[in-house]
């Protein structure tokens, strides 16, 4: 398959797993929001690299939430029960 081996040039092959990760979490953070879109995606774009394994699982958890309940969360209107959904809303907060 062209696509396994790099042949197509119009997608470049992501052989690091993270590239692919990082790929598949940028496309969750396009919400029904814009601005869910805006916080999401600056934070995934300037801290996922930082983020350990517990992080980056938190953050997908946060990822899973319905929209209305995560803009909640990041307006501090509510806090999640998680302790590490509520360290990563602070960090977004």
């Amino acid at each position: 398959d062209a696509r396994e081996t790099g042949a197509v040039m119009d997608e470049p092959l992501l052989s690091d797993p993270d590239d692919r990760d990082f790929s598949r979490l940028r496309w969750r953070c396009r919400r029904g929001m814009l601005e869910l879109d805006l916080l999401l995606g600056r934070f995934v774009n300037d801290h996922y690299r930082e983020l350990d394994g517990a992080g980056r699982a938190a953050l997908s958890r946060l990822l899973d939430m319905p929209d209305s309940e995560l803009l909640t969360c990041l307006h501090g209107q509510a806090d999640p029960a998680d302790p590490e959904l509520l360290s990563l809303v602070q960090r977004l907060r």
